[in-house]
Formats: C-alpha cells, structure tokens, sequence
C-alpha cells in the first residue's frame, strides 16, 4: 500500500468513485498497476484535483478528461519503453503520456514496469537523490 500524503489517498478513491463512466474503472486500474511497482509509492493530490504518484521524486499524474483517462509521466521522455505504451506528448523532450480511450485495456504488468523504470530514474537521476557527500578531509596537523 502506499504512503499517504495529507488523505490524498482518500481523496483519490473518491474521485474515482465519482466517475461514473468507463473512465472510473480505467482510473481505478491505472492506480493499482501504479501503486503494484513499489511499496513506498506516495500518493498526493496537488494542482486542484489531480491524483500524483512520487517515489524520490514526481512519477506520474492521471486525469479523468472528456472521451479518455491520461497519464503523464514526469521523465517519460528519458524512459525506455520496450512494451510502447506511450501514445501521446511526444513533441517535449521531459513528459510522456499515456492516453486511454473508451475500448482500450490497461496493460497492468507494462505500467507497472514503466512505473518501477521510472522511480529508478527519479533514484539515479534527480540531483536530490544524487548529491554527493562531502569528501572526508583528513587533518594537515600533526598529532603531538
């Protein structure tokens, strides 16, 4: 299960729960795919409503629009994606998304996978998670 942030998982599920259509039950399969590549995923709910997944930085956030359910990964750009998921922001060079339309599946194993991709990413690459220590200077003084 993952970290909550200020009931930002509460809020989630009902947002969901609020969505009446197809779109609800694609939302709601999205977010477990999510929530099934790390335990330590926080869940967050920013920018007047919309669900955020973070793991040593930002991972993912979905939106509920009219005809689909998008999510947009942070570093999508800089992602392998061997089971081609991303259909759509491809004109940037950071973000990449996901677009799911009324007949599409969610391919839980393959966003799973990109998901744990992309926490590696935030671990590896974010200068947050990279900052090298201070090297240990050894004393020019002499010991009496």
């Amino acid at each position: 299960m993952s970290k909550d942030q200020s009931g930002a998982s509460k809020r989630i599920d009902e947002h969901i729960a609020g969505i009446k259509d197809w779109r609800g039950e694609t939302f709601a399969a999205v977010r477990a795919a999510i929530l099934a590549a790390d335990r330590e995923i926080i869940e967050e709910w920013k920018w007047m409503g919309s669900p955020v997944w973070s793991r040593d930085g930002m991972i993912a956030v979905a939106n509920a629009h009219k005809g689909k359910v998008k999510v947009t990964f942070a570093h999508g750009a800089a992602l392998k994606d061997p089971d081609k998921l991303f259909n759509a922001g491809f004109n940037g060079n950071v973000r990449r998304e996901i677009d799911l339309y009324v007949d599409d599946k969610v391919r839980k194993r393959a966003l799973t996978a990109l998901t744990r991709a992309a926490i590696k990413y935030n671990q590896t690459h974010l200068k947050k998670n990279t900052k090298k220590k201070a090297p240990v200077r050894k004393s020019t003084k002499k010991k009496p």
